[in-house]
């Protein structure tokens, strides 16, 4: 028995090899640029940790060897990275712990400042013992994307193809392939995933349940039944699996049809706009022309992940307001001042929109601003936060800011600003 897991689990390790795509190099982004999509390193696993405050997080990633023996890999958003979540623009704090997620990450911009740890360049070339396999630690843990299932099929163009259910008590397996939505894919690896009476089916607007689906004759009782390769949306999540299986994903959620899909991303688009309203845009700034008296007009490029709308209400000659921001988002305040109080405020100048398509992580927007008191937060190369004046003005919570008044200790202000890796374990 054990030379046959020992044959099995050496069949699993050459087979997953080839489970998560990369670039051929690590990259290391650049600054002041936004990185090609193409050169990110891309691994899909289970969501396990998130620390939302400072856009970090841990992913339990999928590899070649047995899953529930992999540790968790932190990792961290880019400032201008991007998470996605049933199929619109989220925040880490959005997406349920256990999530099947996908990611595409490069190598830290600036390794003296990451908030999660470094490793070696070449890490996920590496063997992570036998029981695990290699690239389930990769170096590229800043990520540019962040997506769940649904959110990646729908940009990709992908469905998965329901093709047989076999239900004992409500709960069993189905087998189904991820293929182009549109024309199939002859070659697609057929794959076995759970069920069970948790998993949420969506049907237009309606929530139903398995056992509503075997009342309506379209999910078996007991036994099999053909589903037709009926092509539909899922989410997936991670379950401890009996019997010697080292990974199964689990079907968390079913959506049958375009109305049901399109209601859960408009859901989340409102969810995700009332968030950034009261959190303001992030973006980077590209050049400052200073005046006279602590005036300057200030050129912002924005990032992306804002619905369209929200970058709508910028307007020629309306106000804005600028706050310092760091590289985990988090604002800068002065004590009990809020970001209005500590903002720069000013005029729109212009607003830029290149033609063509921006790149990932770009809104593809350009502000320039002429703002009334210029700040050292504000300089070149620096990320800050924007919004227009129109917007609430509201308080955001202690976690999500830096207190930047003399009451902070040195080594407080700097690790509010450069969050070390120490809160991730060390296996």
């Amino acid at each position: 028995m054990r030379r046959l897991r020992q044959s099995i689990l050496g069949l699993a390790l050459l087979l997953g090899a080839t489970l998560a795509t990369a670039a051929e190099e690590p990259f290391r982004p650049e600054p002041g640029k936004f990185p090609p999509i193409e050169k990110a390193h891309a691994y899909r696993g289970e969501f396990a940790f998130v620390d939302h405050a400072n856009r970090r997080g841990s992913l339990r990633v999928q590899g070649p060897g047995i899953f529930r023996s992999t540790e968790p890999n932190p990792f961290a958003m880019l400032p201008y990275g991007i998470v996605r979540y049933h199929g619109a623009d989220a925040d880490l704090r959005d997406v349920p712990l256990g999530t099947i997620l996908r990611v595409w990450a490069f190598l830290p911009p600036d390794p003296k400042l990451s908030s999660v740890p470094v490793l070696p360049v070449d890490n996920r070339n590496r063997d992570a013992n036998h029981r695990r396999g290699v690239g389930v630690f990769p170096a590229e843990n800043h990520a540019l994307l962040v997506e769940d299932e649904v959110s990646y099929c729908l940009r990709t163009g992908q469905a998965w193809k329901l093709k047989e259910a076999e239900s004992l008590d409500q709960q069993g397996i189905i087998l189904a392939t991820l293929e182009p939505k549109q024309g199939g894919d002859d070659k697609a690896e057929e794959q076995k995933l759970s069920f069970d009476q948790a998993t949420r089916i969506w049907r237009g607007r309606e929530r139903l349940t398995i056992t509503e689906l075997i009342a309506e004759g379209k999910w078996p009782a007991t036994g099999k039944k053909s589903l037709g390769g009926q092509a539909v949306l899922l989410n997936l999540s991670w379950k401890p699996t009996a019997g010697g299986i080292f990974r199964r994903y689990h079907v968390t959620d079913i959506w049958l049809d375009d109305e049901a899909s399109q209601r859960a991303a408009a859901l989340q688009v409102e969810n995700h706009k009332a968030f950034m309203r009261s959190r303001w845009l992030p973006g980077w700034v590209d050049a400052i022309e200073y005046g006279k008296f602590g005036h300057a007009a200030v050129t912002v490029s924005l990032f992306g992940g804002a619905d369209a709308t929200l970058l709508a209400d910028f307007k020629q000659g309306g106000q804005a307001l600028m706050n310092s921001a760091e590289n985990t988002l988090k604002h800068t305040e002065a004590g009990t001042a809020g970001p209005s109080q500590m903002a720069a405020k000013g005029t729109i100048l212009d607003i830029v929109k290149p033609a063509g398509a921006p790149p990932m992580g770009s809104s593809g927007m350009q502000l320039r601003i002429d703002i009334d008191l210029i700040t050292e937060g504000i300089r070149p190369g620096k990320v800050v936060r924007i919004r227009p004046a129109s917007w609430p003005d509201v308080q955001v919570p202690r976690e999500e800011y830096i207190n930047g008044s003399g009451s902070a200790s040195p080594a407080d202000l700097l690790e509010e600003r450069f969050p070390t890796p120490a809160i991730f374990p060390k296996y």
